[in-house]
């Protein structure tokens, strides 16, 4: 370890990663200090029986040569690193309700998500055609999301006033169409009341273009992230937890660790949620309006999920992913569940590893929960680095969750019961203790359509040398991330001359550099 860094990140998550990579290869000294046994936040894995289970990371999209995600990795030189397997071009997602054996597609491409739908919903193809066009005009809106040079796109606040489920509701009046379109909100905590469609068209659009499943894990992107940083003379230390930050003349000097280590620098990039930075920092050094504008922006609902290990050869793998909700008019609503009705909803996924073959040999299940159920045991905490146990009673509570949510998913799949060898569950304190997040929320802050702006950050702060990376600031997900962490490292090396050297990487005419930021 040296002295002295040009930058330290403090957060390994994938924000974090991709800002250390991006200005080591600009040739700066570039630290990333880890709390955590592995590095990765979202994309961490854990293994229970030799099986393989992801955290965060269920699917990716945008992969396809020349799409933006693509790109993005390609700049920074991963994607040989990685081994990937396409989801089922024809229906990569299912949507279904309970009452209803049709399991409604969603195709990969535009073309295909419009002739496959069309198939089922024979009289809606104009509202279909529509709704697709619609999705692209949109994302069309976001430069970086494109790869484009373009004003920011927060100078066009009408998009973001528009809502999700109004907008899709106008396009036709078939509730189960409607309910279909809506059907993968799960990917960003849909709420019917305060959701922009801009949140919904920026995370299925990617999906729509291509979607993956990462062989062996999401923690192969963590691996590959950390090699090319290390080829790049970056350095990672996990087990090095932040607990402060040395502070001088209006200036971070320092990040302090729990194991005693002080570790100096010019520049440093939290990528930790910025409540708890705020909190690390000193709430003392910025202004008192600021950090009460940070402690008002709402997290998003947390999760909790279900991972079954299943016998072998007992349940075919399905290269798909389902969402399934009990009744089509709640779609939106499925976070509003009480405790009797609770799971209202979910999404089943499995992963997949290498030299498979037919059979699967695990399935994940997410639902939603409120932090507020776990209320009794939020002074716990427990990680594999501080192993701590909650008591009989939390495990009590993980147990009648999962005998519920395995009830709902025998009314997809009758014989499930008989494939399962083993369960293992994680609730909204597993989420705030592995990742980091605030009330173990799942994607960051809320994006309300009431109050389009309020949950904006700017990777700038009021202290010069510390930005902002993470899910927390624009958009979550992988493609989200990613484009957040080049927003970050804009504010460093100018956005006009780091766009020219991603357009570069991907052989892509390069645009015209002016002298404004």
């Amino acid at each position: 370890m040296k002295s002295h860094y040009d930058v330290v990140v403090v957060g390994s998550g994938l924000g974090g990663l991709v800002s250390a990579i991006i200005l080591a290869m600009e040739g700066k000294s570039v630290c990333v200090l880890e709390k955590n046994n592995q590095y990765g936040g979202n994309l961490q894995t854990f293994v229970r029986n030799k099986t393989i289970f992801d955290t965060g990371v269920h699917y990716i999209g945008g992969l396809d040569e020349g799409q933006n995600l693509y790109q993005y990795f390609n700049y920074i030189d991963i994607l040989d690193l990685i081994t990937l397997k396409k989801l089922d071009e024809n229906e990569f997602d299912i949507v279904t309700f309970d009452n209803d054996p049709i399991e409604y597609k969603h195709a990969q491409s535009y073309e295909k998500f419009i002739e496959v739908l069309v198939e089922q919903f024979p009289e809606e193809e104009k509202a279909i055609v529509t709704y697709c066009k619609t999705l692209k005009e949109i994302c069309d809106s976001f430069p970086l999301y494109n790869l484009k040079q373009g004003k920011p796109y927060y100078d066009d606040t009408a998009m973001f006033k528009l809502p999700a489920k109004e907008y899709i509701y106008s396009l036709t009046n078939n509730k189960k169409l409607q309910a279909v379109l809506a059907g993968t909100n799960f990917l960003y905590a849909g709420d019917g009341e305060r959701t922009p469609f801009y949140v919904h068209a920026l995370t299925v659009n990617s999906y729509i273009e291509s979607s993956y499943r990462c062989v062996n894990g999401g923690s192969q992107i963590t691996k590959a992230l950390i090699k090319r940083l290390k080829e790049n003379g970056g350095e990672t230390y996990k087990r090095h937890e932040v607990v402060d930050f040395g502070f001088d003349d209006g200036k971070i000097t320092s990040a302090i660790c729990a194991n005693g280590k002080e570790i100096k620098g010019d520049l440093f990039i939290s990528n930790i949620e910025p409540k708890l930075t705020l909190k690390l920092v000193g709430e003392d050094k910025f202004r008192k309006s600021y950090t009460n504008r940070v402690h008002k922006i709402e997290s998003t609902i947390a999760a909790f999920s279900l991972y079954i290990i299943l016998k072998p050869d007992s349940f075919k793998y399905k290269n798909k992913n389902f969402y399934h909700f009990r009744d089509p008019d709640k779609v939106w609503d499925v976070h509003k569940y009480t405790e009797e009705s609770w799971p209202e909803g979910y999404m089943m996924s499995m992963s997949i590893k290498k030299n498979m073959g037919d059979y699967g040999d695990n399935i994940t299940i997410m639902t939603y929960m409120h932090y507020d159920e776990v209320k009794p045991w939020v002074h716990t905490f427990n990680t594999v680095a501080n192993k701590n146990e909650r008591g009989q009673t939390y495990e009590e509570f993980k147990d009648e969750k999962a005998e519920k949510l395995i009830k709902e998913l025998e009314l997809k799949f009758p014989n499930i019961r008989d494939c399962i060898q083993e369960v293992y569950t994680s609730t909204p304190l597993s989420y705030r203790d592995y990742i980091g997040s605030n009330r173990g929320s799942m994607y960051g802050y809320v994006k309300d359509v009431n109050r389009p702006m309020q949950s904006f950050l700017s990777p700038k702060t009021k202290i010069k040398n510390l930005l902002f990376t993470g899910q927390s600031l624009n958009m979550h997900g992988i493609l989200g991330v990613t484009i957040g962490a080049v927003v970050t490292c804009s504010e460093i090396l100018g956005k006009d001359y780091l766009l020219n050297k991603v357009l570069r990487a991907n052989g892509e005419e390069e645009i015209i550099v002016n002298n404004m930021r």
